[in-house]
């Protein structure tokens, strides 16, 4: 899953000074939470699990049985609903072969492709980033879910390779820059794991991701 949560409002980093909240335990109770209660009996859980099945069958308008025939188990529907919120629909076309991206990959200066590639971030964050953090969770426990979650960054890395690459080829990409190290470093950036934490941590809406992303992209790709 490639690699969003609406971020939170609240008070915004000017300057990105001072010291940096201290991160929670994961599965910690925050501040006004209660803590997570027992485990539920085995009984119960099947329970719970039959009536979401119920739940996604209706809200598809179809029968639980077709839901189970068609993907078999919830991480495999899981996968396809992520699938298709980072494209959009449920077109079999990859990100940059659609058109609303070519400008990422055709544009005619450096500046135009880093802006259409920090807009395509912005656009899949929005769609995605609840379910990222889902996945980001999910994947701590189950495994077909922490595969698909390193399928998507392998994905990701291959959209920033093609980028760069291309970058690289029409001549927009100083030959003083190093293309793999400019790959693995934009790949950093442009994750949903670092979405996520800039969320989380900064608070940032998307206006602000996509600036940060359009800023680090162009200072990435100067020469030294």
């Amino acid at each position: 899953m490639t690699e969003n949560v609406n971020p939170p409002s609240g008070p915004r980093s000017a300057s990105r000074g001072g010291a940096p909240p201290e991160a929670a335990s994961p599965g910690a109770a925050s501040p006004g939470e209660a803590a997570p209660g027992p485990e539920l009996p085995p009984l119960r859980q099947a329970q719970i699990r039959q009536t979401e099945d119920r739940i996604i069958a209706c809200r598809a308008q179809v029968g639980a049985r077709t839901v189970y025939v068609r993907f078999g188990t919830k991480a495999a529907l899981f996968k396809r609903v992520v699938d298709v919120a980072i494209v959009g629909d449920t077109l079999p076309i990859d990100v940059l072969s659609r058109d609303w991206a070519q400008a990422a990959v055709t544009a005619p200066t450096a500046a135009e492709r880093i802006a259409a590639g920090a807009a395509i971030g912005r656009q899949i964050m929005e769609r995605t980033g609840a379910l990222f953090a889902v996945a980001q969770q999910a994947a701590a426990v189950e495994p077909l879910i922490a595969g698909f979650w390193q399928q998507g960054r392998e994905q990701s890395r291959h959209a920033q390779a093609v980028f760069w690459t291309r970058m690289a080829e029409d001549g927009l990409l100083d030959p003083r820059v190093d293309l793999a190290w400019v790959i693995d470093t934009a790949s950093i950036l442009g994750s949903a794991e670092t979405y996520l934490v800039i969320t989380r941590m900064l608070g940032w809406d998307l206006d602000e991701y996509e600036n940060w992303l359009v800023t680090t992209t162009a200072r990435l790709s100067a020469p030294a």
